[in-house]
């Protein structure tokens, strides 16, 4: 399967295009809209490259030239982009798969769905840890519940600080409001605020988070509709940075700041200094709580560490292990969807194994 990684040679694409390198069914183009950094790129994995910009006027063209069967995006940020790079790649009869977290763009992409079946093709948004992996993970724990009263969710990054777009990304929400499913109603929340601690018992060591806007706040409660709360939350390393974004949405919630995004750039460079003074470990839990099916209160959580900063390569795999699949004749059926219920934990999970991550799930 001829399969182009637009944006192949940044931080996720890369290690996306690391991780196909080696499948015999896979015949990978390194691509994006600087030459040289992806004919380096193709270079180190073995690929070819192609010069592709997510922005061209004749993308569907560039992809059809390329002879693609399957175009994964990690050109973000997704949040606030519309879906041109995946209606191209309709246009030139490719599947599509992105590693997006941004709520809107994923929830959205259903939008996409008579266009993608009447070509006969893949069109999914999320192929990442939410919401891929995080709602693999519920469905898996779920089946020893006969009714889920709480869904919490939460990823806690290294110290190590990914691109500029995704934290523009980020920011973005900082201080805004966030709806979610809270004592079986809507409730309203705030971005980067709800301060709270979580102590992961898979390496003995606690993390703080804050409250965040991605897609699990919407499907996860069209998908277990019993759920009467769902709260999903991130944390940064070191804890200064952590507390310091968490102070900034404060005045953006305050009206002080219209918005964190402009500056980006600067609060991005500042972190990266910080980076030796934070951990290599990150790590991601997702909890339920609920009743068994003998009607009694349970709760089980399973956590995932990683580390030596290699859980960078997590939200990376599910579109890896997506793509292997399709290659390897493991089509599923045609039209626009969420990346949910497409990948299992196990197909997740056998993406992670080279690296240094371990697993667990626990009582409570």
């Amino acid at each position: 399967m001829k399969t182009v990684v637009l944006g192949g040679y940044g931080n996720f694409g890369k290690l996306i295009c690391r991780a196909l390198a080696g499948e015999k069914a896979i015949e990978l183009v390194v691509a994006g809209r600087d030459e040289a950094k992806a004919r380096a790129t193709a270079s180190e994995v073995g690929g070819e490259f192609a010069r592709i910009d997510a922005e061209a006027a004749d993308l569907s063209a560039r992809f059809a030239d390329r002879g693609a069967q399957l175009v994964i995006s990690t050109a973000g940020p997704f949040q606030g982009a519309d879906y041109r790079v995946a209606r191209a790649a309709i246009e030139a009869g490719a599947h599509y798969v992105d590693i997006a977290d941004g709520r809107d763009f994923v929830c959205g992409i259903g939008a996409l769905d008579s266009q993608a079946r009447a070509a006969g093709v893949l069109v999914t948004s999320g192929a990442s840890s939410v919401p891929a992996l995080s709602s693999a993970v519920v469905d898996r724990l779920a089946q020893d519940f006969a009714s889920l009263e709480a869904i919490d969710i939460g990823i806690c990054t290294s110290s190590r600080i990914p691109g500029t777009a995704t934290v523009r990304g980020i920011l973005g929400y900082c201080g805004k409001p966030i709806e979610r499913r809270q004592d079986g109603g809507s409730a309203m929340g705030c971005g980067w605020q709800g301060l709270r601690r979580h102590r992961f018992r898979q390496a003995n060591f606690a993390r703080w988070l804050c409250d965040c806007d991605v897609p699990d706040l919407t499907l996860l409660p069209a998908r277990h509709p019993g759920a009467r709360s769902v709260r999903f939350g991130a944390g940064l390393e070191p804890a200064f940075v952590h507390f310091s974004l968490w102070g900034l949405a404060g005045l953006v919630r305050a009206g002080i700041i219209r918005s964190l995004a402009p500056w980006a750039g600067f609060l991005a460079a500042t972190a990266r200094r910080l980076e030796p003074l934070g951990s290599a470990r990150s790590a991601m839990f997702v909890r339920l709580s609920g009743r068994d099916t003998r009607g009694a209160d349970r709760a089980s959580t399973w956590e995932l560490v990683a580390e030596g900063h290699e859980g960078a390569n997590i939200p990376c795999m599910g579109a890896a292990s997506l793509a292997r699949k399709l290659a390897r004749g493991g089509f599923a059926e045609p039209g626009a969807r969420p990346c949910v219920d497409l990948i299992d934990l196990d197909e997740y999970l056998a993406e992670l194994r080279s690296f240094r991550v371990s697993w667990g799930t626990f009582d409570g």
